[in-house]
């Protein structure tokens, strides 16, 4: 070896040393500031603990449990933080500094180095995308989003009809868990694509689609709490690990099928105010941006709402009391004319559902009590550091170069914030007569949609389903479980809950509109 080319050898190897002592002196900085804040005495130096949280599928409790014994600010990490306090939460959304952490939004990248609106980390980018998509989710360019939805509930009304009716003399159990994504899914494409996926027509999970996207969460959520999810980012090997839609697998041909329905669409006129599509290529996004918000509308979107819808039907149908004051207010409406008849084939309308105290209350202790979408949502810290005030007139200084997360249902379920009983499935706390304290709760109730620049963009769908669904379905049926002991199985991963196995037993109502 010549000696120029063994001082270029001693170089390289002197500067990546380098490179990583700088690294390795950072981090050790790093953990002796966060040794001030609470937190399991490993998690200064070791992400097993968290790792292992999140591969039970139960990683949203875990943080319950830090948060309770260690408070509202809390370490769970090397460079992790947590918090339960809703104003830190909303104060890191709209501080201007703040950004979400590459470790976790990259893992959740569905393709290869291509960012979607969630998965964008760098804030001006990110701003301008939403800026792009948000008068397609807000329903002012998308005319059709409201009788789009209300055709898809009349398909789940006819599919549970036609074929799941349970009597007293033969009980035929559904497993709703199935049937509500269905509903979601179907709404989803149909108002985002233009075109419906015709899960409820069929009654099957068409292609797949479900269950591969149940199968890429878990592999997502296994590669980041291995600390292996960098891989499929990787250059030369990222291509190969990625899912792609040339890749012969379930995920593979669900990208595939979708990007054809986005190219089919896109090669109509997109002119009209029609569906999210059009609204999308009319303010500028095209090509693969189109597919690959296209793609996360239908992971997200479908799996989010109906995690929601669920966890409404299941409060309700275990709370007697509960349901029976819900269809109360329901048979009142109907009878009044507040609400469409049965004979009518008219679906509710969002305005007349948003006008129905009860339901709303039902609908936002439902998604307080089970937060659809627990994910930790981590933010960096931004340069500097920042203060942040913890309430008591305490504060914690957060340091440059960590990140902090949220803690979801240990907010949504504090005492501090809505009274001794905040484990409870009440919701007459919505009628509290104190307007500063509803106006707390209701604010801390807003963040399970995200908050500032991060909120989430498709609220307004999301809740013209809750409403409608809701609704239709107990203003229609009777639902109780067929085992109240085991009512469903699910698991938790990436903040998303695969829910399967909600065995009910459906009976129709017969109650006079007169």
């Amino acid at each position: 070896m010549s000696i120029f080319g063994f001082s270029l050898t001693c170089l390289l190897v002197a500067a990546l040393g380098g490179w990583l002592a700088v690294r390795v002196v950072r981090r050790l900085l790093l953990c002796i500031r966060l040794a001030a804040l609470p937190g399991p005495w490993s998690s200064n130096f070791t992400h097993l603990p968290h790792s292992k949280a999140m591969l039970s599928g139960d990683c949203h409790t875990w943080y319950a449990q830090i948060s309770k014994k260690h408070g509202p600010v809390a370490r769970i990490a090397p460079g992790v933080l947590i918090t339960s306090s809703p104003e830190v939460w909303a104060h890191v959304n709209n501080h201007p500094g703040y950004k979400r952490s590459d470790w976790y939004y990259h893992a959740a990248r569905v393709e290869y180095r291509r960012d979607n609106v969630f998965t964008q980390t760098d804030n001006e980018k990110h701003g301008q995308r939403r800026k792009q998509m948000a008068p397609g989710y807000s329903g002012r360019e998308n005319l059709e989003l409201e009788p789009a939805i209300d055709e898809r509930m009349r398909e789940f009304l006819t599919l549970i009809r036609g074929k799941y009716l349970s009597t007293p003399k033969r009980i035929v159990p559904v497993d709703m868990a199935k049937k509500v994504q269905y509903f979601t899914l179907d709404v989803i494409t149909g108002v985002g694509l233009g075109k419906p996926f015709g899960m409820l027509r069929a009654d099957a999970d068409v292609d797949g689609y479900l269950s591969s996207i149940e199968q890429g969460l878990q592999a997502a959520n296994f590669a980041l709490a291995a600390g292996v999810s960098w891989m499929a980012q990787a250059p030369l090997v990222g291509p190969y690990i990625a899912p792609g839609p040339h890749k012969k697998d379930a995920f593979g041909g669900m990208m595939a099928k979708c990007f054809r329905f986005v190219d089919q669409r896109m090669a109509a006129d997109t002119g009209k105010r029609s569906d999210m599509l059009a609204s999308f290529a009319r303010h500028g996004l095209q090509g693969d941006e189109l597919r690959s918000e296209a793609l996360e509308q239908i992971i997200a979107g479908s799996d989010t709402t109906a995690g929601a819808i669920r966890g409404v039907l299941l409060l309700v149908m275990t709370n007697p009391r509960v349901c029976a004051k819900l269809q109360g207010e329901i048979d009142a409406a109907v009878r009044d004319g507040r609400a469409p008849r049965k004979g009518d084939d008219a679906i509710i309308s969002f305005a007349e559902a948003k006008a129905l105290p009860y339901l709303q209350a039902v609908i936002r202790e439902s998604l307080r009590v089970r937060p659809p979408v627990v994910n930790v949502f981590p933010r960096d810290v931004p340069a500097g550091g920042d203060r942040v005030d913890v309430g008591g007139g305490e504060t914690v200084f957060l340091p440059e170069g960590a990140c902090i997360g949220y803690s979801g249902c240990a907010m949504h379920l504090s005492e501090a914030v809505y009274g001794e009983d905040a484990a409870a499935f009440r919701p007459e706390r919505w009628f509290e007569p104190d307007a500063d304290r509803l106006a707390a709760m209701v604010r801390t109730n807003e963040l399970v949609f995200g908050h500032g620049k991060w909120a989430c963009l498709g609220k307004p769908v999301a809740q013209i389903e809750l409403s409608k669904a809701v609704f239709e379905i107990f203003r229609h049926f009777d639902i109780a479980p067929m085992d109240a002991s085991a009512p469903w199985k699910a698991a938790n991963y990436l903040g998303l809950f695969v829910i399967s196995d909600m065995w009910v037993q459906v009976m129709e109502r017969d109650v006079s509109e007169d």
